[in-house]
């Protein structure tokens, strides 16, 4: 009985603990986008700081195992990205990313494990577990960024794929890497070349097993609530089947979340629940993050970072020495085997915007107790992304800036609410043109409202011409927007027809794959 109301309480307090936790970290990133003064600081960094407040007053919010971190925050993070990475953008700079993913974390690795050990006389084995929880990158605030002031889509794409696919490398190396000071593994180069492949592969097929199975499965019916929590089922059961067959669950989220979002949600979900399903994610993904950042800050201490101020500053050196010569080397690779062309000015902001966050710091909370140095790793990790979010995330839009990478994104805002505008008022005009819909309104007054609309829409559309003329490359938006709309009438027909009956077979829309005849 005792036992019992023990854990009963025990329960209760968790519960609170969370709730409190949820409630602190929603108000600050609410309050970050919000006020005016606040919104210049990455929402991110404001979270670390309220949580190092709290850890200084000895509020301590949530206590999670370390087994349970990587499976509660990692999955909603890496499927959101994936969702919304474009797979013909990937196909397009697939080289430089592989190169960045793959090659890139090997460096990072190697190049902060180096020093760390040579200067900061740690073990091999912690110095490359550094390594490898700091060779993930974090674009969240950055690709934010560039979305805000208009940076190439180029720029966006490079830095979202290349982090969506080392998020799974580094996870992958990480945990073979943490087996070396438990003595479960060793660096013997076959082996663990063989166990890495072997368990990056058994994630993909785990991936492409689930992404297509609940691709076909959402072109069944048009249920948005149903297919979202598929899509949320998806998310988890990637990362648990990996991991239960000996892969790597994060790959496996990863290829899940890719096939979902570009092939899934065309074959089998309308517009309105691909929407629904999108926000939903992008609400996740905003709810993770603000919780991990504010347990960061919690799970700082002052006294620990000051002790261990010599070994930060050393990784801080690295880290960034590292991703020079990673983004520098590799670009030149690429630009010569795959002609990516990309810019000096480019590798500048994707050497200064590779930031760490939340991965770096799941996968360093993750570190087994039973490993010695472990509040020794996850200081060191702490402090990098705390200098990283302090200062490249503050200061990576002046570098875009001096740079003269700023794009046309406020032209693009404007020609986007001219677009909704001019939709809105051709359908209030399509309802006025049947009086007797409203029986009781004046006739005068009818006939004067059809006109204000129709003058109205005529403003807008003469508005939306003179944009057009004045920033031509606004053109290649309105050819966006007009072959997903063809997509979307293709995909939805074909979903009309399976649930009508009139169709048994899955059919791929046709238009999916036909590219414009501008890039042919």
């Amino acid at each position: 009985m005792e036992s019992a109301a023990t854990e009963s309480l025990a329960i209760t307090q968790s519960l609170e603990q969370f709730l409190l936790a949820l409630t602190i970290s929603l108000s600050i990133a609410t309050l970050s986008k919000t006020a005016p003064f606040l919104r210049q600081v990455p929402y991110t960094l404001l979270l670390v700081m309220v949580g190092m407040a709290l850890a200084f007053v000895d509020v301590r919010l949530i206590n999670l195992s370390p087994e349970l971190i990587l499976e509660i925050f990692l999955p909603p993070l890496l499927f959101e990205a994936a969702w919304n990475l474009s797979w013909r953008k990937l196909q397009i700079y697939w080289f430089p990313i592989a190169l960045f993913a793959i090659v890139g974390v090997i460096v990072a690795i190697v190049g902060v494990a180096w020093p760390l050990h040579q200067w900061g006389e740690l073990e091999w084995g912690i110095a490359l577990i550094v390594g490898a929880a700091l060779s993930a990158t974090d674009p969240v605030s950055v690709v934010a960024l560039f979305k805000e002031l208009g940076a190439s889509k180029k720029l966006s794409t490079l830095m979202e794929g290349e982090s969506l696919f080392n998020d799974g490398v580094a996870v992958v190396a990480f945990t073979l890497l943490v087996g070396i000071p438990l003595g479960t593994s060793d660096l013997e180069l076959s082996s663990t070349l063989a166990t890495f492949l072997t368990v990056v592969g058994v994630g993909a097929a785990c991936g492409l097993l689930l992404g297509f199975s609940v691709s076909f499965l959402t072109q069944r019916f048009d249920l948005p609530f149903v297919e979202q929590s598929l899509t949320l089922v998806s998310a988890y059961g990637a990362y648990l089947l990996g991991e239960t067959l000996g892969g790597s669950g994060v790959i496996a989220v990863v290829v899940t979340g890719i096939i979902l979002g570009n092939f899934g949600s065309r074959i089998g979900m309308n517009p309105r629940t691909r929407l629904i399903v999108s926000v939903f994610w992008e609400f996740a993904a905003f709810l993770v993050n603000s919780v991990i950042f504010l347990l960061i800050g919690d799970e700082i201490g002052v006294q620990g970072l000051g002790d261990h101020l010599t070994l930060i500053l050393i990784a801080i050196g690295a880290v960034l020495v590292a991703r020079f010569l990673g983004v520098l080397v590799l670009s030149a690779v690429s630009n010569r085997a795959a002609q990516s062309q990309i810019s000096l000015k480019e590798q500048t902001v994707l050497w200064w915007g590779g930031l760490r966050g939340s991965v770096s710091i799941a996968v360093a909370l993750s570190v087994p107790a039973a490993i010695g140095a472990r509040q020794e790793i996850i200081d060191i990790v702490f402090g990098v992304v705390l200098f990283t979010l302090l200062v490249q995330g503050l200061t990576t839009q002046f570098v875009l800036k001096a740079l003269d990478l700023i794009g046309d994104q406020p032209q693009r805002r404007e020609y986007a609410e001219f677009i909704a505008r001019r939709e809105a008022l051709r359908e209030v005009l399509k309802r006025l043109q049947n009086p007797e819909d409203y029986p009781d309104v004046e006739a005068e007054l009818f006939r004067y409202k059809q006109d204000l609309v129709a003058g109205e829409l005529s403003s807008v559309e003469d508005k939306l011409q003179t944009l057009l003329q004045d920033y031509p490359q606004l053109r290649e938006v309105a050819r966006q927007n007009f072959d997903q709309a063809l997509l979307d009438i293709e995909a939805e027909t074909y979903a009309d027809l399976i649930q009508s009956g009139r169709l048994e077979e899955n059919l791929t829309p046709v238009l999916i794959n036909l590219g414009d005849p501008q890039e042919t």
